[in-house]
């Protein structure tokens, strides 16, 4: 028996200790979103260029999109979250902000995320994380503020 999804705060001291290894991460793989893709989500977010500056992890049995073979990584994550799961603002302050989440379920895999290009269902992603531990507060606000304005396209 699998348990409910649970999303928690967490302090920086634990977060650390549980996540600060990519070994961390269930799933046979672990992988970096590459450049490209970490660019297309500060457009989709309408986040000035190169606000992401923080690994962002992916995790997985299968890193590719079984259709199309395109590496699954977080702008697959943050696009399906758009569709109204999250609004960009909470994306944003969860890859930038100073605040840690971790999920307190057992890691299967995540549900609702889709290949941004080709629209397949991803079924095997496991977990997700960035390290972003000293992102200034007043530079976030000036990057949510930016990002009131139209939503771009990935």
């Amino acid at each position: 028996m699998t348990r409910q999804r649970e999303t928690v705060e967490v302090d920086t001291v634990l977060f650390k200790a549980v996540y600060d290894s990519p070994a961390a991460l269930p799933g046979a793989h672990r992988w970096v979103t590459c450049e490209h893709d970490v660019r297309r989500i500060e457009k989709l977010l309408n986040m000035p260029p190169h606000s992401i500056g923080a690994p962002l992890w992916v995790s997985g049995d299968t890193p590719d999109c079984p259709k199309c073979g395109r590496r699954v990584n977080w702008l697959d994550i943050v696009s399906s979250a758009l569709s109204g799961v999250h609004d960009p603002a909470m994306i944003a302050t969860v890859i930038l902000g100073d605040r840690k989440y971790v999920n307190t379920e057992v890691p299967d895999a995540i549900a609702g995320v889709y290949c941004v290009d080709c629209r397949t269902p991803v079924e095997d992603l496991r977990s997700f994380k960035c390290h972003n531990w000293a992102y200034a507060f007043e530079a976030l606000e000036a990057v949510l503020e930016r990002m009131s304005g139209p939503i771009a396209t990935a």
